[in-house]
């Protein structure tokens, strides 16, 4: 009974650091009803009295209320109108984004598609202000060509990084919310901008454990190109193998040794290690790699250590965000279980005299 609400309180605490994650990217918890928060709705109101005042300004400039010129008149109204239109496109993504694309239930999607929705609307208003500012067309065109041939050269990385978020989302090798390692970096996925990719770094080369170091790491989407991508948790099967070794002499009761280990992991993980592996034998049965050693429960294996010792070693699935509060339950009961038994188990200690 104890290990169930153990077992339900670090799932609750699992889902309360997914959604601290999503709101470090702006993101909705899966759950919560797509509401406009109250920035958006201050928004909303600026939007509504932009473009009131703009086409209060452009009905005056019809009506020549201010005494300029017919040329200045018809720039103002010009410029009001763009302005309306300006506003009417961004009022439009704010609707978008916060009614349409918050009533995704997948967080991953939702960020996905923010950030390529922002990337349209300012590929569209782009265009609108260049056609404003450029009535020549061809000689906008020529400038713009000379100015990205130098800026090309200058910008060539983040050009690439950009590459590289195109690539993101389309082959999604990672997304928001899964655990990597690129490169000598290894954290959890917070945030993928259009130029580099947000890490909360767990690990590290101060700590033993994959515990985050509070520390984040910021790694040009570029790298996609040039390193090799490790994802702990991709979506078809977020799982991971795990061991815990220990040394004991030759002289053990390896059987008893191998049950005992094997019933402890069993009552820890086994269950859902059963469905997982179901899982993995599907995506491996899709593949010509053979599925035969991928067995159901945790499995003991015994292995000549290079001291005089044996190593005794319990494989497991997790999860590998919970492998480690896994793996400290399982050495605490492990210990417990073997060290009940020192006349069948012998430890280094057991023989030293």
């Amino acid at each position: 009974m104890h290990d169930i609400e153990r077992a339900e309180a670090e799932q609750l605490k699992q889902q309360e650091d997914i959604r601290t994650a999503l709101k470090q990217t702006g993101s909705r918890s899966e759950g919560d009803p797509p509401v406009a928060a109250r920035s958006d709705r201050v928004w909303f109101s600026g939007y509504v009295f932009a473009m009131i005042g703009l086409g209060a300004l452009r009905y005056l400039a019809s009506l020549s209320v201010f005494g300029f010129s017919g040329e200045t008149i018809v720039m103002l109204q010009r410029a009001a109108s763009v302005g309306m239109l300006l506003v009417l496109i961004l009022a439009l993504a704010r609707i978008s984004e916060v009614y349409l694309i918050g009533q995704i239930d997948n967080a991953v999607s939702r960020y996905n598609l923010k950030r390529i929705q922002r990337l349209i609307v300012i590929l569209v208003l782009s265009f609108i202000v260049v056609s404003v500012l450029f009535v020549n067309w061809y000689a906008a065109v020529v400038s713009l060509g000379l100015i990205s041939l130098i800026v090309g050269f200058a910008l060539q990385q983040p050009f690439t990084s950009f590459v590289g978020w195109i690539y993101l989302m389309i082959k999604a090798p990672y997304r928001v919310g899964d655990r990597i390692k690129v490169g000598d970096a290894t954290g959890d996925v917070i945030e993928v901008s259009y130029f580099d990719t947000t890490l909360w770094e767990f690990g590290g080369r101060y700590l033993s454990t994959d515990h985050p170091t509070g520390r984040i790491i910021k790694l040009p989407n570029s790298e996609v190109f040039n390193s090799a991508i490790y994802n702990y948790t991709w979506p078809l099967f977020p799982y991971v193998w795990n061991e815990i070794k220990f040394n004991i002499a030759y002289e053990s009761d390896l059987e008893f040794v191998a049950t005992s280990m094997q019933q402890v992991a069993e009552e820890e993980v086994g269950e859902s290690m059963m469905d997982r592996v179901r899982v993995y034998r599907e995506l491996l049965a899709q593949t010509p790699v053979d599925a035969l050693e991928v067995r159901e429960h945790p499995a003991v294996l015994f292995r000549i250590s290079e001291n005089t010792w044996l190593e005794a070693i319990v494989r497991y699935l997790v999860h590998p965000k919970e492998a480690g509060r896994v793996k400290t339950r399982l050495i605490k009961k492990l210990l417990a279980k073997l060290t009940a038994a020192p006349e069948r188990v012998l430890f280094p200690k057991s023989n030293a005299r």
